[in-house]
């Protein structure tokens, strides 16, 4: 899978890294894939709420100990 563009928004806290990749998401072209890297353990349900609210597709989720990492594809 091809990632157009990344967002690292480790260090931020709700609601930061969605506000940012909400922000990103209105730059991309539609079916162009978002790769987000977060430090924030609830946003695990952020993404998912996000995507189920905006119609984006969460393509990808992945936790590792201190990181994680959610690709969404632009709707």
């Amino acid at each position: 899978m091809d990632i157009h563009r990344e967002l690292d928004t480790r260090g931020l806290n709700c609601p930061l890294p969605i506000l940012k990749t909400k922000k990103m998401l209105a730059e991309m072209q539609s079916g162009e894939v978002l790769r987000v890297v977060s430090t924030d353990p609830g946003s695990i349900r952020d993404f998912q709420a996000f995507a189920r609210q905006t119609g984006n597709e969460l393509v990808e989720q992945v936790s590792g100990s201190a990181e994680f990492v959610h690709v969404l594809k632009r709707r």
